[in-house]
C-alpha cells in the first residue's frame, strides 16, 4: 500500500459541475478544485436538454488542468451526477441525441398511462421507489407512448455518470446506485425488474445488468489521454454515481452511531435513514418513501423534498429582473432579519417543481391560502426556509414512525450546510441534535469509494473514519422548540 493517493472525481450538478483532486494520505483526504463548470440544460426546439458535447468538452478541460497544473499521474478518476436522465446509443455506440432534461415536460400525463398498465401499489411493491414525474420509468413510457424512432434505433441506454464514464473510457455500464433510481430495478435481487419493463413496453435489450459501485470499467481511452496529458493507464471507476449515493458515504457516523438519519441539502433536499434491507410496506408507500441502492450493499431510505431550489429560483429570477448579482449570504441575512412564521407555503405544490417565475409563485400561493403576502426578498426567502424546515419536521417524523425508531442526531451534509440559518431551523422544527458537514459530502464519497476500489481503504466504516478525521463539523442543539412546535 503507497503513502499517498491521488484521485480525480468529477461531481455534476443540475446547475453545475466540478473536477477535484483529491489526495489521500494517512488518515485525511485534502481536496483541491481544479475546474468548475456550468452545466445547466437549455431548450432547443421545445426540448430540454443537456449539452453532452459541451459538459464532456468540461471534463476534457478539467482533466487537462489536471495534467498540466497538478499531477498526470493520479490513481483513478470517477464521475457522480443526478439520476434518472439517460443518453440512447446506437448499434455503432454512438449518442443518438442530447439526454433530456428531467424538468422536460414530456412526461406529463405518465403517471396515469403507467397505472393503466401496471397499477400504482404493484409499481412500488416492485420497485420500492417513490413516485417523482421524472423517474426514468416514466420517461423511457413517454418514448414508448410517442412510437420514439430514437427508441426504436437504441441498442444501449446509459443514465448520465454511465454514459459520461463511457465517454472517458469506452465501457459501457450501469452503475447500481443509480440504476435503483430508474423505477425498474427489483431492490431485493438488485436487478431489473424484467415483467414490470415488459408491461411498459420498454425494450428489455438496452438495459445492462447492475454493476456495484467500486467496479473498474477500464483504463482511459487512448484519444482522451493524448487530449489530456493524463497517464493513459489511469482507470475509470463506477463510485455512487448517482450524487446521493456519494454523498451517503461522506456522512461522518459508522455503524455504531445510534440511530441517526441524514439530510442531503442541496438543489434538492433528500431525508432519510441508511439501512440493510428495503422497506417497502403500506406505510412506506403511504408515506412515499423511497428505496435507492447505497454503496456497501446498503439502503437509501429516504424521500425527496424540493430544497434549495426555490432560494436558487428566486436568485436567478431577481438577478434577471434586476440584471445585477445577488450573493447568496446576501438575501439569507435578509431573511434572517424578516418577521419569524410570517407565511408558510406547502412544499408539496407540484407548482414549485419548474415556475416561470419562483417569487411571484410563493407570493401566489400564499394569497391563495390567506396568508400574508411576502414583499421583499428577506421575508421571501424566510417563507421559503421556514417552510422547508417543517416539511423536514414532517418528513423526519414519518420516517420513523415508519421505521419503529427515533432518530437521535441528524447529519445535514452537502451544499446546503452552508446555510447556517436554516440548519438552525431545522434543528429548532425537528427537536434534534443537528450535525452539519462536509460541505463537500459528494465529492469526498466519491473519493472514497476510488479508494475502496485501488485499495488504499478497505470498507465503508473506514471512508466515514478518514472522512470525519478529514473535515470541520458543526452542531446545533434545538433552540425555541415551542414556537415550532405551534404548526402542527
Amino acid at each position: 500500500m503507497k503513502d499517498l493517493y491521488r484521485f480525480l472525481a468529477f461531481d455534476l450538478g443540475a446547475e453545475s459541475g466540478r473536477a477535484v483532486l483529491g489526495t489521500l494520505q494517512g488518515s485525511k483526504i485534502t481536496l483541491e478544485e481544479i475546474h468548475r463548470f456550468r452545466t445547466e440544460g437549455l431548450v432547443m426546439l421545445g426540448r430540454r436538454q443537456w449539452d453532452l458535447a459541451r459538459i464532456y468538452e468540461e471534463m476534457i478541460t478539467g482533466m487537462t488542468k489536471c495534467a498540466r497544473e497538478h499531477t498526470a499521474d493520479i490513481d483513478a478518476i470517477a464521475i457522480d451526477t443526478w439520476g434518472v436522465d439517460f443518453g440512447l446509443l446506437d448499434s455503432e455506440g454512438h449518442v443518438l441525441a442530447n439526454p433530456v432534461h428531467y424538468r422536460d415536460k414530456r412526461t406529463e400525463g405518465m403517471f396515469e398511462a403507467a397505472y393503466a398498465k401496471v397499477p400504482k401499489e404493484e409499481i412500488y411493491k416492485a420497485t420500492g421507489i417513490q413516485f417523482l414525474p421524472f423517474n426514468t420509468s416514466f420517461q423511457l413510457l413517454a418514448l414508448v407512448e410517442a412510437n420514439s424512432p430514437q427508441l426504436a434505433a437504441a441498442k444501449d441506454l446509459l443514465l448520465m455518470g454511465d454514459l459520461l464514464a463511457y465517454l472517458l473510457c469506452g465501457k459501457k455500464a450501469c452503475e447500481y446506485t443509480n440504476a435503483s433510481t430508474t423505477q425498474l430495478l427489483d431492490p431485493h435481487t438488485r436487478t431489473w425488474n424484467d415483467d414490470l419493463i415488459k408491461r411498459f413496453g420498454i425494450p428489455r435489450e438496452i438495459l445492462s445488468d447492475p454493476v456495484d459501485p467500486g467496479t473498474n470499467l477500464g483504463f482511459i481511452l487512448p484519444e482522451v489521454a493524448e487530449l489530456t496529458g493524463i497517464n493513459p493507464e489511469t482507470p475509470v471507476i463506477a463510485p455512487g454515481t448517482h450524487d446521493t449515493a456519494s454523498a451517503v458515504v461522506a456522512v461522518p457516523a459508522t455503524g455504531n452511531s445510534g440511530n441517526w438519519s441524514y439530510l442531503s441539502s442541496g438543489t434538492w433536499s433528500l431525508l432519510g435513514a441508511e439501512l440493510d434491507e428495503p422497506c417497502i410496506t403500506d406505510a412506506s408507500m403511504a408515506q412515499d418513501f423511497t428505496n435507492e441502492g447505497g454503496v456497501g450493499g446498503k439502503i437509501r431510505f429516504l424521500k425527496n423534498i424540493f430544497g434549495l431550489w426555490l432560494v436558487q429560483e428566486c436568485r436567478r429570477s431577481w438577478e434577471r429582473q434586476e440584471g445585477s448579482k445577488l450573493d447568496y449570504s446576501v438575501i439569507t441575512e435578509e431573511a434572517a432579519q424578516s418577521e419569524a412564521f410570517r407565511s408558510i407555503i406547502n412544499l408539496d405544490d407540484p407548482r414549485l417543481f419548474a415556475p416561470d417565475d419562483m417569487p411571484s409563485l410563493i407570493q401566489e400561493i400564499c394569497r391563495e391560502v390567506g396568508q400574508p403576502i411576502p414583499e421583499t426578498h428577506g421575508q421571501i426567502i424566510r417563507c421559503a426556509l421556514e417552510s422547508l424546515a417543517l416539511k423536514y419536521r414532517e418528513t423526519l417524523k414519518a420516517l420513523d414512525d415508519t421505521l419503529g425508531r427515533k432518530t437521535d442526531t441528524l447529519h445535514i451534509i452537502g451544499g446546503g450546510t452552508q446555510n447556517k440559518l436554516l440548519n438552525q431551523m431545522t434543528a429548532d422544527a425537528c427537536g434534534v441534535t443537528v450535525v452539519t458537514g462536509p460541505i463537500e459530502a459528494t465529492v469526498l464519497g466519491n473519493i472514497g469509494v476510488q479508494a475502496m476500489a485501488v485499495g488504499a481503504l478497505d470498507s465503508l466504516d473506514a471512508v466515514r473514519k478518514v472522512i470525519g478525521d478529514s473535515v470541520t463539523l458543526d452542531t446545533y442543539t434545538p433552540q425555541n422548540t415551542e414556537k415550532w412546535a405551534a404548526f402542527a
